[in-house]
């Protein structure tokens, strides 16, 4: 047949070549090698070429041609058939290959066996429940059962369990138990019996549903990133969540249980501490009939919590894909049909800003079809564990699924987890053939569960049952009934027996209960029947066990989910058409899938039945190792037989290996137990070895003495690791005892020698009344004893996967590989509710990634239309995705539930950590050193500061601000500094720690980043229907500066939507000055103010969202940037005005966009006050005042005080968020604004004492926020060549220029820390480019002409380090000598913690503190100008052996400096004291000459 289909393919081909190069775009490799791409197949060679590749089938495939129609073909193949020449024909193809039209075909089934499966599977769940119930309640089974009681020479079945029932009644109960008993009652003396093995897995994250949580965390970010606007993450507060799964308890008890022990209720702040079962089950929604009012209270809640984003996990969400169009009309017969349909993809869910659908399964394929909902950008792949063969996360456990389910059946793996059972496939196709009426699920449920109760009877003393089992049942009842016993506390193991169809469940279930009963084995193992509609029902005295074993004290406690199961020796009857997520204990040690019926011929249907088998196995043990050498111990624990029936094991093991030839194949492979059977048939092959056994042993050290391939526990495979192990300890135990069991490769040995081999070393699992034997072995091969303790199976169970029984059609499916290498299962149609798009499409591939899986089903496969997602007609186009719906795909079991929970966990995590900021939060410093003065501000309640009183106040030269804690103390009036007063500086390592924070919720006003979106801002940030994004335009503007000596050329970038803030010569004309309000205005619509916020690498983290923080008032904010950075804050703030500073300016400092600011809005004053004038406006009225913020700055605060009286010393405070709007409209109302040159507000921190806002106003340095008037500074400048402290000097110019600083103390600047740009953009590197070692502040100066490494940074910046770092070389007198400061001459310079300044103007009227009585240790003249003569120094004492240090632009400078100050008089010069800073001559380097007092 495949030969056939290439042949199809091939022909298809050539009649669709656009088709198919069109694809051939897209993935690579898209089909599988054809015959050859020479010539086209024609229609006359196609019937010709299939009939040639139909020869070789043993006329199973036969060919006819015809010319007319399929008609005429048909009927020639219905006279074949009554003519009976195709009674070896399975498949009859037609081929109509006219010459004219295109070629026609068709294929029709005519094997029984074949036409059987087919017309099976083609009935729908609920058509093949029917037809099986019909059969059961009409008697039509009745002849099955008729037919297996003439199979039993010993007569019916029933008769001979009721015979067995009488005559052992009362003994044999007590002789089956006696061996656990025996061991209790040992044990119970001292205490209850302990078992290491058992363990339950306490919940915790594994590294991989950490990493998956991030990954869908990273998706939900890149939703709310995107422009698309369709998710506002900075809008929600918390998180919520509703998981809904499919209609099954245990499921639905299980996801209670994961949500419980998650925690992630009290996490999300949605539960308190001490939350109930019932608190919990609002977040978990069974899908079925009730499920409608539950979900329409979760639209209600996410409708009035606008604040809050909605969750809704969509668990399970492969299963009900029916559309809610189908429900309507079907409605009556079944409410819970298209209820996925109806609820999830609703209006309201789909159109909630608030809601974001996770939908989270195993097989994804449903929901990736032509017409989905989910972006293939919003789907996550669980990741591969490891990448070129590292690990990508360490676990300790190994994920088992199907894959290596697989692999363990390819050669080099001693044995198999997947098997079919041949015996048994070959009883039902015998009945098959015997009652062609009956359905064949049928048949197979009753053969099976006839070999069941074979098998416990054979197992209980009845051996001739053996030969009406087969040997893979034997085996799973062996290991159930004995791996109790191998146990101090008779854990055992689980059986999972799968029937899907219910009425046929009903009966296996009744069938086996009834023979358990009759062979009084109640106590011994509990059979449970588990369906979708109902929960876990485990008989008293099996609670009483779990209980004891979990130590649950709650007497009305019962297990609720399979996972409680753990250990507990059962037979699971799994009910249901399809698993519904239902996890299994790691007990569980046979998936018996025999039962499963060919609706498994779809993708879906098949892994997830195989998915239930999908385990964690202990990683500790390397799973591949040695997987050859395990033969012995592997099967020894697998068979066994009651006492001393050796004779009755051969029969069977011959008769077994007669009928099925594939068994005497895979018996190396050890399919089972039919190996171990035929001792005695092929003892003769290693001289009788198992005939001449001491019978003085007992059967089970009898079983597995020798051991002729020797074994290790560390070559198991992971095939073998769950087995129960039979009375045996560690194997290990074993080798480590012989060093005469030499490993040998499987194929060293005959079939014969194997089936020994295994039959020999079989469990002692078959011990009914000898209980000691199960503590001892034998390896006589070695010649040793050896002595081992029993152990609990479930040590061997928890590392080893469950070993999986399918029905051969499977099987063969599951393990055949096409060409590629590729499982054919793979191929299938990938689920039952959708279609191929067409017949002939290219094959998967073995290489494909999950992603390139999905865009293959996403491109050839469409969905039906009963599918939910078939009017989803726009096929692909982006806007046909729904933005809030994410896809998590991952294998079965493997921990979706956890990452998911996880996911939940980091969401509200990051939302959270969205809403609050780290802001400083330092004590002031140098408190202590406060001016005391006569004079404080007292009128504690005025809300502005009364001008005649704060005149009076004198200035407080101290710095406060904490950020300036390393900085220089400048001295003044009042001022006696002891050494120990100032805190020790910090030690140059400490400079890197990082400062104090504390973390604040961000309050309604707080100012944003980028990253801030919500349907407020949308106007504001520039995402405005009216403009186009990005629409704006580019303005020269230019002004001249004399002390440049050139004119100033600055361009501003002006968004459409703000070009109503300035004056044009003409619309789109040139740029004449920018609007300014009046005096007079007195409107609470707008700030008057123009905001400048100088900003460099951090356009997408600085805060210039101003739109909460104005309260929506309107306001002129301009972003002041280099001309390198403009086009990166251009695309991310396309609404914010931009003032582009000259290229001159790029690698300048904060001191530079400082000067500019300033000058240009002095040059703008006087523009606006002459076009004004000529509308009759006074320049005076002219609102000359702007604002200078930080881009860190987040929040504002305002302090209430509640004082008694005027001078009352008792008074309250508090604090409290408020708007910038609220903070500069109060300002800007101050009376008298007019006459303060500089007003700026605290720095907020926690610290803050009552004395620090008692006094409402200070006179003393700003920072971070000032509002400056640029009139009144008209002439004072900011020094446009700093980097460092340009505030602290342009305060002290101000000061000293006569004019008024006033802090706000009771309104304080919240700053928050920004880890990138700022002043962190400076980098001080070498200029050699091969020079990567680091550069200390001591090599930023070096002698003129010197061989010194020269440095990549402005001459300036490294200027300012080196005296912040190293001033002390300069000024050693005065290191910690602040009686004697060194005197700073028309500029402040940090020159380090340990040194104290005294700053003076040169200017003329300038205020400047009493020196008369000071001795200066040193003098610092930098770039000093023609107001600093010589008879102005002369002015100043200093100590004998002060130091100097004159900084000028260059040499020739620095000469006539010292000419024209007659510095040479007093001071002594060397030639070896000239310095320069660490720059080539390009870079313009400063000169400084140092010299000491004479």
């Amino acid at each position: 047949m495949e030969d056939l289909e290439q042949i199809f393919l091939r022909s298809w081909r050539e009649s669709h070549l656009t088709e198919i190069r069109q694809y051939q775009q897209a993935p690579p490799q898209p089909f599988p090698p054809a015959p050859s791409a020479a010539a086209p197949v024609t229609s006359a060679q196609l019937p010709w070429l299939a009939g040639l590749a139909a020869s070789s089938c043993n006329d199973s495939v036969h060919v006819i041609e015809c010319a007319y129609s399929l008609a005429e073909g048909l009927s020639e193949m219905f006279r074949l058939l009554v003519e009976g020449k195709l009674a070896k024909t399975n498949y009859v193809v037609i081929i109509c290959a006219c010459r004219s039209a295109a070629i026609d075909s068709c294929i029709a089934v005519t094997g029984k066996y074949q036409a059987r499966i087919l017309s099976e599977s083609l009935l729908t769940p609920a058509e093949y429940q029917k037809e099986v119930n019909y059969e059961l309640v009409t008697g039509k089974v009745d002849s099955l059962g008729a037919f297996f009681s003439t199979l039993c020479p010993e007569g019916d079945i029933d008769i001979l369990l009721d015979k067995f029932h009488q005559e052992n009644q009362g003994h044999i109960s007590s002789s089956l138990t006696a061996s656990s008993v025996t061991k209790a009652a040992s044990l119970d003396v001292s205490g209850t019996p302990v078992c290491t093995s058992y363990h339950l897995e306490p919940h915790s994250i594994r590294p991989f549903q950490l990493a998956v949580a991030q990954k869908l965390l990273s998706h939900v970010c890149s939703i709310a990133d995107s422009s698309t606007q369709n998710l506002d993450l900075g809008s929600f507060e918390k998180v919520d969540f509703l998981i809904c799964i499919p209609p099954s308890e245990v499921t639905y008890q299980q996801t209670l249980f994961h949500v419980w022990h998650s925690g992630v209720l009290l996490e999300l702040g949605l539960e308190k501490e001490h939350m109930t079962k019932q608190r919990v089950e609002q977040y978990v929604l069974k899908l079925d009939a009730e499920a409608q009012t539950k979900f329409k209270a979760f639209l209600q809640n996410s409708f009035q919590n606008p604040h809050t984003l909605f969750v809704l996990i969509h668990d399970h969400a492969h299963w009900d894909l029916v559309s809610s169009t189908v429900h309507n009309l079907y409605s009556q017969s079944d409410p819970s049909v298209g209820l996925v349909d109806r609820l999830l993809n609703c209006r309201e869910v789909k159109e909630a800003p608030n809601i974001v659908t996770l939908h989270v399964t195993s097989f994804p394929y449903a929901l990736q079809t032509q017409h989905t909902l989910i972006s293939p950008y919003n789907e996550i792949h669980w990741p591969a564990s490891c990448s070129n063969g590292v690990d990508l996360y360490h676990e300790n456990k190994k994920y088992f699924g199907l894959s290596e389910f697989i692999e363990s059946t390819l050669s080099g793996h001693s044995l198999p987890l997947l098997r079919y059972d041949s015996s048994f496939e070959a009883m039902v196709t015998a009945l098959g053939k015997r009652f062609p009426r009956l359905h064949s699920a049928v048949i197979r449920t009753f053969v099976l569960v006839q070999h069941y109760t074979a098998a416990l009877m054979a197992v209980s003393g009845l051996p001739q049952m053996k030969n009406y089992t087969s040997v893979e049942t034997l085996e799973i009842t062996q290991n159930l009934l004995n791996s109790p016993k191998q146990c101090p506390c008779g854990h055992g193991l689980m059986v999972l027996l799968r029937v899907p169809c219910s009425p046929l469940a009903a009966v296996a279930y009744e069938r086996l209960a009834h023979v358990r009963a009759r062979l009084a084995l109640e106590e011994h193992f509990e059979i449970i029947l588990g369906s979708p509609s109902s929960g876990v029902t485990v008989g008293k005295h099996f609670v009483k066990q779990l209980r004891m074993w979990q130590k649950i004290e709650d007497v009305e406690w019962r297990p609720q989910t399979y996972l409680e199961l753990e250990g507990l020796p059962c037979i699971l009857i799994f009910s249901g058409m399809d698993p519904h997520g239902e996890s299994l204990p790691r007990s569980l040690r046979y998936c018996d899938l025999r039962l499963i019926n060919s609706s498994c011929l779809v993708r879906t249907a098949l892994e997830q039945e195989l998915g239930l088998a999908a385990y964690f196995v202990s990683n500790e043990v390397p799973l591949e190792k040695g997987a050859r050498n395990e033969a012995l111990e592997s099967d020894a624990e697998k068979l066994s037989s009651t006492d001393n029936e050796d004779e009755e094991l051969g029969t069977e093991g011959s008769t077994s290996e007669k009928r099925s030839p594939m068994k005497r194949e895979r018996s190396r492979s050890h399919d089972s137990a039919s190996s171990s059977l035929s001792s005695k048939a092929s003892g003769s092959a290693l001289g009788g070895e198992s005939s001449d056994q001491p019978t003085a042993l007992p059967q089970g050290e009898h079983a597995r003495s020798p051991q002729p391939c020797g074994t290790a526990e560390d070559g198991r495979d992971p095939g073998e690791k769950q087995r129960p192990r039979a009375s045996q300890g560690p194997p290990s135990a074993i080798s480590r005892h012989s060093p005469g069991l030499t490993p040998q490769p499987d194929g060293s040995l005959s079939t014969g020698q194997r089936s020994i081999q295994v039959s020999v070393t079989s469990s002692c699992s078959q011990l009914s009344s000898s209980s000691g034997a199960s503590s001892s072995s034998v390896a006589p091969t070695a010649g040793t004893w050896v002595l081992q303790a029993s152990q609990c199976s479930l040590t061997k169970a928890y590392r080893q996967p469950p070993v999986v029984f399918l029905p051969k059609l499977v099987y063969d499916m599951v393990v055949s590989t096409d060409s590629s290498g590729l499982p054919k299962a793979a191929s299938l149609l990938p689920s039952p509710s959708v279609m191929w798009t067409s017949s002939f499409r290219p094959l998967l591939s073995k290489t494909m990634t999950s992603t390139e899986q999905s865009l293959y089903y996403r491109q050839w496969t469409v969905p039906r239309p009963s599918h939910m997602d078939y009017g989803n007609r726009a096929e692909g186009r982006v806007d046909s995705f729904h933005p809030r719906r994410l896809l998590l795909s991952g294998p079965p079991q493997i921990g979706k539930t956890g990452a998911y929970l996880q996911f939940l966990s980091v969401l509200s995590r990051m939302l959270v950590r969205l809403t609050e900021v780290d802001v400083y939060d330092e004590e002031e410093i140098n408190i202590n050193l406060r001016e005391e003065s006569d004079w404080h501000y007292l009128q504690l309640s005025d809300p502005w500061p009364d001008l005649e009183l704060f005149k009076k106040l004198p200035f407080d030269y101290i710095i406060h601000d904490p950020k300036y804690e390393d900085a220089s103390l400048i001295c003044s009036h009042y001022q006696s500094i002891k050494s120990e007063d100032r805190g020790m500086s910090r030690k140059p390592e400490d400079l890197y720690v990082r400062r104090q924070t504390a973390r604040m919720r961000l309050s309604k006003y707080a100012a944003y980043n980028t990253y801030h979106h919500c349907e407020q801002c949308h106007q504001y940030m520039g995402f405005h229907p009216r403009y186009q994004l990005y629409e704006s335009t580019l303005h020269a503007f230019a002004f001249s500066y004399s002390m440049l000596g050139e004119e100033i050329q600055l361009h501003f970038i002006i968004p459409k939507s703000k070009e109503h803030h300035f004056v044009f010569s003409q619309p789109g004309g040139q740029l004449e000055s920018m609007r300014l309000p009046l005096v007079t205005d007195k409107s609470h619509e707008y700030i008057k103010s123009p905001t400048f916020t100088p900003t460099t690498g951090r356009h997408e983290h600085g805060l210039f969202n101003l739109y909460h923080a104005m309260d929506g008032a309107s306001h002129l904010h301009v972003l002041v940037v280099k001309e390198y950075e403009m086009a990166i804050y251009k695309k991310y703030w396309p609404n914010h005005i931009m003032l582009v500073l000259p290229s001159i300016f790029n690698s300048a400092g904060v001191g530079a966009a400082h000067f500019l600011i300033k000058e240009l809005s002095y040059h703008n004053l006087e523009l606006e006050r002459n076009r004004q004038e000529e509308l009759g406006i006074k320049p005076q009225d002219i609102w000359p005042f702007i604002v200078i913020s930080d881009d860190s700055c987040v929040m504002w605060n305002v302090v209430d005080v509640d004082s008694a009286g005027e001078r009352s010393r008792e008074f309250s405070w508090s604090e409290r968020n408020v708007s910038l709007k609220h903070i500069m409209q109060h300002i800007e109302a101050a009376p008298n604004i007019m006459h303060y040159a500089l007003l700026g507000l605290r720095k907020w921190s926690s610290k803050t004492r009552a004395s620090e806002v008692r006094e409402p106003f200070s006179r003393c340095h700003v920072h971070n926020f000032i509002i400056l008037n640029v009139d009144l500074t008209q002439n004072v400048q900011y020094n446009q060549n700093r980097f460092l402290c340009d505030d602290v000097d342009f305060n002290l110019r101000v000061h000293s220029a006569g004019l008024l600083l006033c802090r706000f103390n009771r309104f304080s600047v919240m700053k928050k820390q920004i880890v990138v740009g700022g002043h962190r953009s400076f980098h001080i590197t070498s200029k050699v480019s091969d020079n990567s070692a680091a550069v200390v502040p001591a090599q930023y100066i070096c002698a003129p002409d010197s061989k010194h490494t020269f440095l990549a940074a402005p001459a300036q910046l490294l200027l300012e380090k080196f005296l912040q770092h190293h001033s002390h070389l300069f000024f050693p007198l005065s290191l910690k000598n602040h009686d004697h400061p060194v005197l700073s001459v028309d500029c402040y310079l940090n020159l380090g913690s340990q040194i104290s300044v005294c700053y003076v103007s040169s200017r003329p009227h300038s205020l400047n503190i009493s020196c008369s009585d000071l001795l200066f240790s040193g003098l610092l003249l930098y770039l000093c100008d023609s107001f600093v003569g010589a008879s102005f120094l002369k002015k100043f004492h200093f100590l004998k052996g002060a130091t100097l240090c004159v900084i000028c632009q260059d040499r020739s400078s620095l000469r006539q400096t010292v000419v024209r100050l007659e510095l040479e008089d007093e001071w002594q010069f060397r030639l070896r004291d000239e310095f320069q800073t660490a720059n080539a001559r390009e870079d313009r380097p400063l000169f400084f000459l140092t010299g000491r007092h004479i």
